[in-house]
């Protein structure tokens, strides 16, 4: 899968993110800047149009990127911080972005949560919910 990918700052947790996408996964980073509205922006247009399967962006909190992300006409972005909330973003809303906050999820934990949104497809009897947000 290609893998849209944008982070305003970097630390463990996005090296360890990104670590982790690379070893099955082909990362497309996007965004040549550091204000996370332009960076969730540019994940969401990447994943709309079709330059990549799913996006992952991570900011301090999480939030601003999915909020960005979710200007995008077409994008779905959830803010998911356990692996519980990532699998019911996907198969019950078919998120197409995945937004992490950097500042408080460890590493691993950041993975786990990316690992099972990635791993998990949308229920198809959701199918006429998902048709009503766009």
């Amino acid at each position: 899968m290609r893998i849209a990918f944008a982070a305003d700052d970097e630390n463990e947790t996005t090296r360890a993110v990104v670590a982790f996408l690379e070893q099955d996964h082909e990362v497309v980073r996007v965004g040549r800047s550091d204000a996370w509205p332009e960076l969730g922006a540019a994940v969401g247009r990447a994943v709309a149009g079709g330059d990549a399967d799913f996006g992952v962006a991570m900011c301090w909190t999480g939030t601003g990127m999915s909020i960005a992300a979710n200007k995008v006409p077409g994008v779905r972005a959830a803010l998911a911080w356990e692996a519980w909330i990532a699998e019911g973003a996907r198969k019950w809303n078919d998120a197409n972005v995945l937004a992490l906050s950097l500042k408080r999820l460890a590493p691993a934990v950041a993975v786990e949560v990316t690992r099972t949104f990635l791993s998990t497809d949308a229920d198809p009897d959701e199918a006429a919910n998902i048709a009503l947000l766009d």
